[in-house]
């Protein structure tokens, strides 16, 4: 199986990146479930491309400088079968692209909080929350979504309310989702928001999360 992930910052560039780039690439190799090939270069997403690949990877931020033939090659790629995960910033990216926020189902709208923050785990049977329980805490940067709607989607992770200062948050619903997913067309789209803290790259548990997103998305689990 073949994972492309394309890391692009035209926006804010977060420092996790190079980490993220390595572990992807390690996962892959540890568990034996596919190959990964990691690229800067938004040229890279082409219908000719994207051909050989199984599971496309974003973590991108800002405007990303695809013309319309690349911007229908990524939705092709989806609807015609195969996995995309978004990774913590994915959802900070292509706002001029309204498509693009239907793909991954909401666009970044404030992270009010970066702190040690208790997480519920939603759906604990699946291959991204295995092994996770029913909660458990974590350091992050804690995003929070416009155009996003929890009946649009499956909601794996959501923020423990009681964990914050819910002042500080922006949706009257104070209905924070943390990692969904959904089908799109005849493929799969899911979503973590977790991944901004260099050091949660190293976790084998993050690093399990992460495996169990990729595996699901290309329908291997």
């Amino acid at each position: 199986m073949n994972v492309l992930m394309l890391r692009y910052s035209g926006g804010f560039e977060h420092s996790y990146l190079p980490d993220a780039e390595v572990a992807i690439k390690e996962i892959g190799k540890a568990s034996g479930l596919y190959q990964a090939v990691t690229t800067h270069q938004c040229s890279r997403i082409t219908a000719e491309n994207l051909a050989d690949v199984d599971v496309l990877v974003f973590a991108t931020t800002g405007e990303l400088p695809f013309d319309e033939a690349q911007k229908a090659a990524l939705l092709d790629f989806v609807r015609g079968g195969k996995g995309f995960v978004g990774i913590h910033n994915a959802a900070d990216t292509c706002y001029q692209w309204p498509e693009y926020g239907e793909l991954v189902g909401g666009y970044f709208n404030g992270h009010p909080w970066t702190q040690e923050v208790r997480v519920k785990v939603e759906d604990p049977d699946h291959p991204a929350t295995r092994g996770l329980g029913s909660s458990f805490t974590v350091f992050d940067e804690i995003y929070t979504y416009r155009n996003w709607d929890r009946s649009k989607t499956h909601v794996l992770l959501s923020l423990d309310n009681s964990s914050v200062d819910l002042s500080k948050g922006n949706r009257p619903d104070h209905d924070y989702a943390l990692a969904w997913c959904h089908r799109y067309g005849q493929g799969r789209v899911i979503y973590t928001a977790l991944g901004h803290p260099d050091e949660l790259w190293a976790q084998p548990w993050f690093r399990q999360h992460i495996r169990g997103c990729i595996a699901w998305a290309a329908g291997v689990e």
